[in-house]
């Protein structure tokens, strides 16, 4: 079913647009939790969530990317559920992840930074488009996707120290990119 369909079964408050957007976008959104999560049943847990959000949303919502607007919605609540287990147990891919990223990007958002995170969203999309498909696939599974990164080296076909230098290259060129933008890093 194309997705401007299953939106329309949102808008009509049809229940079977959760059954639709499972069929189509159930094993892309479990797969995110689980990266982010390291859990099968908060993944599945989070995924129902995911569902039941999009039902709260839409409408008003009308998504023109369905895909898009799921997995923005199943990796918010996915990181939301990490850090609420973060206090009690330490989980190294999220944790990892995040601390990749710690040197080249601004902390969590505060009201008077919002203007700011506009810019810097701006800017990292302007970085992106300098990139290769190739670059742009591995940063957004490393820091998007939460892939690991022995996975994407097993994806890619390179040993997890090359793919980790490949990130790190990567996170330099975003750094530098940022500074050049004067983005406070």
């Amino acid at each position: 079913m194309e997705d401007a369909a299953i939106v329309q079964l949102y808008w009509d408050r049809e229940e079977r647009a959760i059954a639709e957007s499972d069929r189509k976008y159930g094993i892309f959104c479990i797969r995110m939790a689980q990266n982010i999560l390291n859990s099968s049943q908060d993944a599945e847990e989070c995924v129902n969530d995911t569902w039941h959000r999009a039902w709260d949303t839409m409408p008003p919502q009308r998504p023109e990317n369905l895909r898009a607007y799921l997995g923005r919605i199943v990796r918010n609540l996915s990181i939301d559920r990490w850090r609420r287990g973060r206090a009690q147990k330490r989980g190294e891919g999220m944790e990892l992840m995040l601390s990749e990223l710690e040197g080249c990007l601004p902390g969590g958002p505060t009201p008077e930074q919002e203007l700011e995170n506009r810019e810097i969203t701006r800017a990292i999309e302007g970085w992106l488009d300098t990139l290769t498909r190739e670059e742009r696939a591995l940063f957004l599974g490393r820091y998007w996707y939460g892939e690991r990164v022995d996975a994407l080296s097993r994806r890619w076909s390179c040993t997890p120290n090359a793919m980790a230098q490949r990130l790190l290259r990567l996170r330099s060129g975003l750094r530098r990119w940022l500074e050049e933008k004067e983005v406070a890093v």
